[in-house]
C-alpha cells in the first residue's frame, strides 16, 4: 500500500512517497537543518494544548525536520529527489538532506536562476544550500546522484515503467516543457518551469503542483485534460497562496481534497476553493498529513490531535504510525 506524506515544514514544501515497489521519492525539501531537531522535540508537547482547541491550531510554529522524519520511517535510501524549481523554500537544507540520503536520482530543471545573499536579500535561507545546489546543477555530469532534467511526456525506467514495460512507480510528468523553461529563463520568474507530477496508485490520482503558474496550467489543460480532471488529491500550487493568478484550472481539476502549505491567512486563496465547495487542509491546521491508498479507500491521517478531534468525532490514533490521528477518508 503506497503512502504519501505531506510534511509541515515552515513556509516551504516537502512531500514523501513510499511506493508499492519499495522505492521512495521525495519532492522538494525545507526545514532540513540540524538545529531544527530541537524545535521538533517540543512539537508533541505543544501541538495538542488547549489553545489549539480554541481555534488557532498554530502548527506552523512546530515544524518537522524531513531528515529525522524519514529516519523514523526507517528510510535510509531515496531513489529519486525532485526539486520542482529553484526557490529556496523548496531546497532549504538540501545540502544536509543530500549528504544524509544520497539519492540515486536528482530531478532538476535547466534553469539559469541566480541569487544574492546578505543584507536581508536571502529571506533567512542559507547561501551554502544555494551553492551546493548550483554545483549539482552546473557541475560536470555525475552518477551520484544522476541528474535528470526532464520534460512533460517523457517516459523512463522506474518512474512510469518497469522491467516489464508496466507502470513503474506511477509517476507521470505533466510539466515543464522546454518552452516553459525557456520562458522562465527569459523573464526570470521560475514558477512556470516547475515540475507538475501526477502520481497514480490503487486507482487514486494525486497531483503535485510545485509552484506552477498560469502558463503551466494552460499547457496541462490543453494537453492532459483527462489526466487532471476530478483528481483525488491536489498538493496546491504555490502552497495555496493567491499569487496574482487565475484559479480557473480548479473547475477541471476539481480535487476531492487539497493540501495547502503554511502562509498567513490573508495570502491563501481560500475564496477560490470555498466558492467551488472544495475541501482543503492546511499545514497550520493539520500539521503533517499522511495519505494511505488502499484498494477502496484512501485514509487521511494528521498529526494535530486537537484538529482531528475537532473535525471528526470518530478520530483515533493510527495503529502503526506514532503521532498520526485519523481525519477522514477518500472513497474511490
Amino acid at each position: 500500500m503506497a503512502a504519501i506524506h505531506f510534511l509541515n515544514v515552515c513556509d516551504g514544501d516537502c512531500c514523501v512517497i513510499q511506493h508499492d515497489s519499495g522505492r521512495t521519492s521525495v519532492i522538494d525539501v525545507c526545514n532540513a537543518r540540524p538545529a531544527d531537531f530541537i524545535r521538533e522535540a517540543v512539537t508533541k508537547v505543544l501541538a495538542e494544548t488547549e489553545k489549539g482547541v480554541l481555534g488557532n491550531f498554530n502548527q506552523k510554529q512546530y515544524p518537522v525536520n524531513p531528515i529525522s522524519y524519514l529516519k523514523t520511517l526507517g528510510i535510509t535510501d531515496i531513489h529519486r529527489f525532485v526539486l520542482t524549481h529553484p526557490d529556496m523554500d523548496h531546497m532549504d537544507g538540501i545540502k544536509e538532506f543530500m549528504s544524509e540520503f544520497r539519492p540515486a536520482n536528482f530531478w532538476d530543471t535547466d534553469n539559469q536562476e541566480t541569487k544574492e545573499f546578505g543584507l536581508g536579500a536571502d529571506g533567512g535561507y542559507r547561501e551554502e544550500d544555494w551553492s551546493f545546489y548550483t554545483q549539482l546543477r552546473d557541475g560536470k555530469p555525475s552518477s551520484n546522484p544522476k541528474r535528470l532534467a526532464l520534460y512533460a511526456g517523457q517516459s523512463g525506467m522506474f518512474w512510469d515503467r518497469d522491467e516489464n514495460g508496466e507502470g513503474g512507480d506511477g509517476i507521470q510528468i505533466l510539466a515543464p516543457t522546454s518552452a516553459l523553461v525557456a520562458g522562465a529563463n527569459e523573464c526570470g520568474d521560475y514558477n512556470d518551469c516547475s515540475y507538475v507530477l501526477l502520481f497514480q496508485t490503487s486507482g487514486y490520482r494525486i497531483l503535485f503542483a510545485g509552484d506552477s503558474h498560469d502558463a503551466t496550467w494552460e499547457h496541462i489543460l490543453a494537453n492532459n485534460p483527462n489526466d487532471v480532471t476530478n483528481v483525488d488529491v491536489l498538493v496546491a500550487p504555490h502552497h495555496g497562496r493567491t499569487s496574482g493568478r487565475s484559479f480557473d484550472f480548479l473547475d477541471i481539476v476539481n480535487p476531492t481534497l487539497t493540501l495547502f502549505g503554511n502562509a498567513d491567512s490573508e495570502h491563501l486563496a481560500y475564496g477560490a476553493w470555498n466558492s467551488r465547495g472544495l475541501t482543503k487542509l492546511t499545514n497550520n491546521q493539520a500539521g503533517s498529513v499522511l495519505l494511505e491508498a488502499g484498494n477502496k479507500l484512501m485514509a487521511v491521517y494528521i498529526t494535530c490531535k486537537a484538529f482531528a478531534e475537532r473535525s471528526n468525532q470518530h478520530s483515533f490514533e493510527h495503529p502503526g504510525r506514532s503521532g498520526f490521528h485519523y481525519w477522514g477518508v477518500i472513497a474511490r
